[in-house]
């Protein structure tokens, strides 16, 4: 008889063992002739050393499993435990599995050019309206090159820029008034990855968010490195994070130009970047549209009365313009 430890290190304990430790008791029941103790994410097998072989090799296929689907049924351990490989369907369009083993795909045709885009170039500016899923996708591709080991962290960033209200006013300390700003990207994050290892990355730096001021003086390397809202960066400020880009990583630049916060008085930087930008090899652009929105059927309808009240102010200015002009005259 001999002990053998078996450690969880790439999923959730409490995916993998189950609901109420469903799938750790069919385990057991499945491998009657050892004693196996599981607590938190380490298991102890007691047994012969065949028998204890043969269930740590099943394990880690288990394992392997559940951490691209993020998820663990007793018939994929069934078919695991027998020599079966497990009925899963993925689509085409497939970038990773998210929570629960939801499928996360690219939906429409641009969010594809994007994964394209993505696997082709070192740094990607995807741009367009609010609820086109620029962020989402590029979340996924980042959770993606982790889980792949094509990276070793994800850096996720946005400008702390008031949108009418006041960043100061805001209570709590520093950590506390900038959460808010970084919600979005930890509300993705918890889409993708089990919370427990979220946690884990988070504590360990594998997965960091912050602000932009603090990317200033930083080479980020082995790294996909996501700017969210870039529209409201200074020239300065974006400058600054594109040049950040350090040995094997990637770099997404995500915003939306017709939602700039920034002072009347600046230019955005994100504008500006993408037309000093445009002839540089190794930059991909992707600009989505209306037809891209996947959020509520209203987002579509919103973003397009908004489109149409613009184009009226900007006819009714250039009329104005010319009125003034031949009144000069």
């Amino acid at each position: 008889m001999i002990e053998r430890i078996y450690i969880l290190e790439s999923v959730d304990p409490v995916i993998f063992y189950g609901v109420n430790n469903s799938n750790m008791q069919l385990i057991k029941t499945l491998f009657p002739k050892l004693r196996i103790v599981a607590r938190g994410n380490v298991m102890k097998v007691i047994g012969e050393e065949e028998e204890s072989e043969t269930f740590l090799k099943k394990i880690r296929e288990i394992e392997k499993h559940c951490e691209e689907f993020n998820l663990l049924t007793e018939e994929v351990i069934l078919d695991i435990i027998k020599g079966k490989a497990p009925a899963v369907t993925k689509p085409d369009n497939l970038i990773i599995h998210g929570m629960n083993g939801k499928s996360i795909v690219a939906r429409t045709e641009n969010q594809q050019h994007l994964v394209d885009a993505f696997a082709s170039n070192d740094l990607v500016f995807a741009i367009g309206p609010a609820g086109s899923g620029k962020t989402f996708i590029a979340i996924a591709l980042a959770v993606k090159a982790l889980k792949n080991k094509q990276v070793k962290k994800i850096i996720l960033s946005r400008p702390a820029v008031e949108a009418g209200e006041k960043l100061g006013f805001l209570p709590g300390e520093m950590k506390d008034k900038l959460d808010p700003y970084l919600q979005p990207l930890y509300d993705a994050l918890q889409d993708m990855i089990p919370a427990a290892k979220l946690k884990e990355y988070m504590e360990n730096n594998v997965i960091q968010i912050a602000p932009l001021a603090f990317m200033r003086g930083r080479t980020l390397n082995d790294a996909v490195i996501i700017l969210d809202e870039a529209q409201n960066t200074t020239t300065h400020q974006i400058k600054m994070f594109l040049t950040r880009l350090g040995m094997n990583a990637k770099m997404i630049v995500t915003g939306d130009i017709t939602q700039i916060d920034l002072p009347a008085t600046q230019t955005s930087g994100l504008v500006q970047a993408m037309q000093i930008l445009k002839n540089v090899q190794g930059i991909g652009k992707i600009e989505f549209t209306k037809k891209d929105i996947v959020r509520h059927k209203l987002v579509q309808r919103i973003v397009e009365a908004y489109e149409q009240h613009d184009d009226k102010k900007k006819t009714e200015r250039k009329k104005k313009d010319t009125t003034n002009n031949d009144t000069k005259q």
